[in-house]
């Protein structure tokens, strides 16, 4: 595209204008042959590139084209590595460009509110500044090939149930602080090329015309000047879409929404510069990838070798030793005279969920054939299928079981979700295994005591029932193509394990935040826990998990020093020692945890507000350091309509989990005084008490009311504990009845805060 942006916008049509802001078929946009305009090409992109056979079918219920299946978000947002995402994203970018792929659907960041949405192996974590650090790093890695990100589902998408019509409900406090700042954190720092809408209402209105959504947080507050477009028939009234912001309908082509935007602009009912503003920012993505097509990376083909073993490498790192009694792991493959491999996991693997995000792999490494090439060979393995795909217990199938687990040295049981049970389009039913399996790992460790349990799964899962007789659990998660290699790795001890949880694994699903009202199909779903998502919840209810956030055993052990804190033009300099005291190289993911000893508003007991992951040979020592700015400091305040950081004591932890806190520090802060909040007819009395100017025009008021009331009112210190908590307003209304006769409550308040307003402190 060789003519400028501004020029090529005013040779085009409107209806030329119109179709650029729909799909021109199921993946492409609409090419504009006269004026030199080509189509973009894109396809879901989470894990892996899936590529129909054309742009003109969807491809879920067949196989794709062949293509790495990295790990899921599940299993990346575990591994708490923002350098190795980057380099997932990277090779995600040289596959696109192999397959003449401009956009990838992907990153999802939604976040994880109940361990039984159906999506959530595709996102990161429970908590937003974990998913949105890995977020950008994968967008960077991206876009930094040329091809465009589309960072999804924004917002309020978490769960599956009814989501083409349920209405999330949130208050704006639990949106800014948990649901929209994984967001905010991508745009800030990865600016990706467009963002993808959801299909849900957002308290009361689809988020594909969500103006306050789309135009006043995304594009005036985070700077975005990208394309957004909506999820795959997610728009419903394409003039107040476009009027809010939404750039790009898919899929195509929307000719009856072409034709109503061209009338409305010929009637006067849209004014074109609306339309021109989505056309430009979509000549200006058509631009971007223009660039991107004269780099020799295009359709070239990718290493596939090494490509694979990114995904072997990302999928050991994803691993999370959860439990490991005794120090039985890791295996001894030149001692094991026999190991018994049970589950048919093991042969038929689950390595990803289903829907938009399952990917056709280059290959498959199997975990029985990956031990098997440890030990020496399959005369040292015994095998037993274990269950079936059903959820009843097959008897002769756990007596044949237990039977050669008893025979061998050591059992090797993979077990997890039935393949099917998490996927776009529905919300799982429960967090436990099957009773099959469950019944399997009981029989089998009661025989065996030497018992490793591998799970398989996309997201938490009970384990009450049996994890007291097994010494050793190893989380695999849906891990992508590799994960049969990097089990292998983990458990004969030729990979340290360093994946940590990036979700919390609670001891039932009744304990779960929002167990009472996720996903009940009523089209609605309310997020009445609030800010207290995930382990914020499990903090402040004092409620133990099974295995809590952030939490992940190694072979190697670590020691972590004491906190250093420097505080200058503004920005909190945080750093610790953490030394390698064990005898194995190994990673540690150190973790820094912010308190607000004392705050207005209800905070958390702690929150993540930063994380790095060290490498370390044995004896060595490294500093983990991280920046903090007042934004880490703050919680958000819809009275003000802002971000508050408060003025007093703080502690900084740092820990191996959010559980394990290995060093602590106490900072006094001290932050800018924040703006009051904005004062209205039903504002409480403690807020027209919080600033100079209009506490001093309701002392004025108070002192002219009490000299004509006969129950006069003081404002000290002790009435207001009382009186705090009213409405202004109803104060008048309560006491100042005898100043009512010839005037309203709602008169003499506008005249005060015309007063406060007009009047400059």
């Amino acid at each position: 595209m060789n003519t400028s942006i501004d020029k090529l916008l005013k040779s085009l049509t409107l209806e030329e204008k119109a179709a650029l802001v729909a799909g021109a078929d199921m993946w492409k946009t609409q090419e504009i042959e006269r004026a030199g305009v080509p189509s973009i090409t894109m396809f879901d992109g989470t894990n892996g590139v899936r590529k129909p056979g054309s742009t003109q079918e969807m491809g879920l219920f067949s196989e794709n084209m062949p293509a790495t299946c990295y790990p899921t978000g599940v299993a990346l947002g575990s591994t708490w590595n923002t350098e190795l995402i980057e380099e997932v994203g990277e090779a995600l970018g040289r596959e696109s460009l192999a397959l003449d792929t401009q956009i990838l659907l992907g990153p999802g960041v939604n976040m994880k509110r109940s361990p039984l949405g159906g999506r959530n192996f595709e996102y990161y974590s429970e908590d937003p500044v974990l998913t949105g650090e890995l977020g950008a790093a994968m967008v960077n890695g991206l876009q930094r090939m040329g091809v465009g990100a589309s960072v999804k589902h924004f917002a309020g998408n978490n769960q599956e149930t009814e989501k083409m019509v349920s209405n999330s409900v949130v208050d704006e406090r639990t949106l800014r602080e948990i649901y929209l700042t994984a967001f905010e954190i991508i745009v800030k720092k990865a600016n990706p090329w467009t963002v993808m809408t959801s299909y849900n209402l957002l308290n009361g209105t689809y988020t594909s015309e969500h103006d306050f959504l789309l135009r006043q947080v995304l594009r005036e507050e985070w700077g975005y000047d990208g394309v957004v477009m909506s999820d795959w028939t997610a728009v419903h009234d394409r003039l107040k879409s476009l009027r809010a912001g939404l750039d790009l309908e898919m899929p195509g082509p929307a000719k009856y929404n072409a034709v109503k935007l061209v009338s409305a602009v010929q009637s006067g009912e849209l004014d074109e510069s609306v339309l021109d503003a989505s056309v430009r920012r979509m000549l200006e993505l058509v631009a971007k990838v223009t660039a991107a097509a004269g780099s020799k990376e295009v359709r070239q083909p990718w290493d596939v070798d090494a490509h694979h073993e990114l995904a072997r490498r990302a999928a050991a790192e994803s691993i999370v030793l959860l439990k490991n009694e005794n120090g039985i792991l890791p295996l001894a493959a030149g001692k094991l005279r026999r190991l018994a491999v049970i589950g048919q996991k093991a042969k038929k693997p689950r390595y990803q969920g289903g829907g938009s995000a399952r990917v056709t792999p280059t290959r498959l490494d199997i975990p029985y054939d990956e031990i098997a090439a440890m030990v020496g060979g399959e005369d040292h393995l015994a095998y037993a299928e274990g269950y079936r795909n059903d959820n009843e217990p097959d008897d002769a199938l756990i007596e044949e079981s237990v039977r050669l687990a008893s025979q061998a040295e050591a059992a090797v049981l993979f077990v997890g979700q039935p393949e099917g049970t998490e996927s776009e389009g529905y919300d799982s039913k429960t967090i436990d295994l099957p009773p099959a399996q469950v019944k399997l790992i009981q029989e089998v460790a009661a025989a065996q005591p030497n018992c490793i349990v591998v799970l398989c799964n996309g997201t938490a899962v009970a384990m009450q029932e049996w994890i007291g007789g097994v010494p050793a659990v190893l989380e695999m998660w849906l891990s992508g193509q590799g994960s049969g290699r990097a089990v292998a790795d983990i458990l004969f001890g030729r990979v340290n394990p360093s994946g940590k949880l990036s979700e919390t694994f609670p001891v039932k699903l009744s304990d779960t935040p929002s167990y009472l009202t996720f996903g009940d199909g009523n089209q609605q779903a309310v997020y009445s826990e609030g800010i207290f998502t995930g382990y914020r919840y499990y903090d402040k209810k004092e409620l133990e998990p099974l295995f809590p956030f952030g939490h992940g055993l190694s072979y190697t052990s670590f020691e972590y020093g004491s906190l250093r804190t420097r505080t200058a033009s503004g920005v909190t300099t945080v750093e610790v020692d953490i030394r390698n005291a064990g005898e194995r190289a190994g990673q540690e993911v150190v973790q820094l945890y912010v308190q607000d000893e004392e705050s207005r508003l209800i905070r958390p007991v702690k929150e993540l507000k930063g994380f790095c992951k060290l490498q370390l040979e044995p004896g060595e020592t490294k500093t983990a350091v991280f920046t903090l700015t007042p934004r880490d400091f703050s919680y958000y305040d819809p009275k003000r309509g802002q971000w508050v950081a408060e003025s007093g004591w703080f502690t900084l932890m740092a820990g191996s989990s959010s559980a394990d806190i290995r060093a602590t520090v106490r900072i006094d802060m001290a932050f800018e005084a924040q703006r009051s909040p904005s004062l209205h007819q039903y504002s409480l009395i403690r807020d027209w008490m919080a600033e100079p100017r209009s506490r001093e025009v309701l002392e004025r008021f108070m002192e002219r009311m009490n000299g004509q009331i006969s129950d006069p009112i003081s404002l000290s210190e002790q009435s207001l504990e009382f009186l705090g908590d009213f409405p202004f307003i109803k104060l008048i209304q309560l006491y100042g009845q005898e100043l009512l006769i010839e005037r309203s409550p709602e008169s003499m308040v506008d005249e005060l805060l015309a007063s406060v307003h007009q009047t400059k402190v």
